[in-house]
Order: C-alpha cells, then structure tokens, then sequence
C-alpha cells in the first residue's frame, strides 16, 4: 500500500484548471482555413490558419476564433486580455444592478382583532415599499374551517387596504386548512 503525502496531494490538486477560455485561442486553432476580421472590424479574408497567426503576431495582439460552427471558423484580430477585463466588468455591473425580489409572508387567523389587522397591513405596505412579493395567509383551526367564507372576505379586505401600492396576483385560495394570496408591488 503507497501512501501519498499531503505535498504531492495539494501539488496535484493545483494542477486542475481553474478558468475555462471560452474561446480558442493562437496555437489551440487547428482549422485549415480562417475567415479572418481584422481589430477595427473589416474583412481580411479567407486564409490558413498560419497566415492568420503570423498577421496577430505582428499586430502583438491575439487570434481569437468567435464563431467556431461557420463554415470556415470566423477568427478575430483582437487584445484578448482586455477583452476578458471588459467581458468581466460588463459581468459585476449586471450583477451589481440586479435586484433579487422575495417573498414576505403575513400570517393571520380568521378571528383577528382590527388592529392588529392594520398593523399587518402596516408591515404589507412596508414590504411591498421595499419592492418584496407578500403572501397573505390565513390559517384555519378547528371548527374555523367550517367558516373558510370569513377568511376570504379577511383577506379581500387586506387586498383593498393594500391597493394603493400594491395589486393582488393570486386571487384567495384554500390550500389544506391555510387560505392564502399573493400582492405584488405597483410599477413604478
């Protein structure tokens, strides 16, 4: 039995690729002919993938094969460095203006007081402000469940007071012994 040591473990471990290139790039092209775009954009052409090389080289910039399925491969002229740097700051600014939107949930019993009706409606208001979904919920004990109809008119009277800044989505439905319905946030 060979018993590895954790230096040869982690030497191996580093050795997997961390970043896949999307594209193929200089020397990984192995087509034999290249329709070829030069920095600017225009047409250089159809030519061997050597030619196409040696014209990258003496630009000291990269070949870069964009569109791999076209028949010959289309190859750019490009700095492809700086074109990941901008690939990837285009990437953290959509992720920095994307808004994840949740769900709040206001649970209720069908025999609630009016204040403390308002208070959730209140904290409804708040979420919805917020631009958050909310599910309204209404849960039946008991003999409550003989009475679903006093659930309804609870919930189409939370529906109302939150209609200024929000609308109701799903309309009140009895899910198992809870009645729920969803508002969401009025556009802007």
């Amino acid at each position: 039995m060979r018993v590895r040591s954790a230096s040869a473990f982690l030497f191996n471990w580093r050795c997997f690729t961390i970043a896949k290139l999307e594209h193929q790039l200089n020397e990984e092209i192995r087509d034999k002919e290249l329709r070829v775009i030069g920095q600017d954009g225009t047409q250089l052409g159809i030519m061997s993938a050597q030619q196409a090389l040696e014209l990258a080289a003496e630009q000291e910039l990269d070949l870069v094969k964009i569109s791999p399925n076209a028949t010959p491969p289309v190859c750019k002229i490009m700095d492809y460095g700086k074109y990941r740097f901008e690939q990837l700051k285009k990437e953290k600014e959509a992720k920095k203006n994307q808004r994840v939107v949740e769900v709040k949930e206001i649970r209720m019993s069908p025999n609630i007081d009016t204040n403390d009706l308002l208070v959730k409606v209140k904290n409804a208001l708040k979420f919805l402000a917020d631009g958050n979904r909310v599910k309204v919920t209404v849960r039946f004990r008991g003999r409550e469940m003989a009475h679903t109809n006093l659930g309804e008119q609870l919930l189409n009277q939370f529906g109302d007071a939150c209609a200024e800044s929000g609308t109701v989505d799903k309309a009140p439905k009895l899910e198992g012994r809870n009645m729920s319905m969803f508002l969401s946030p009025k556009k802007q």
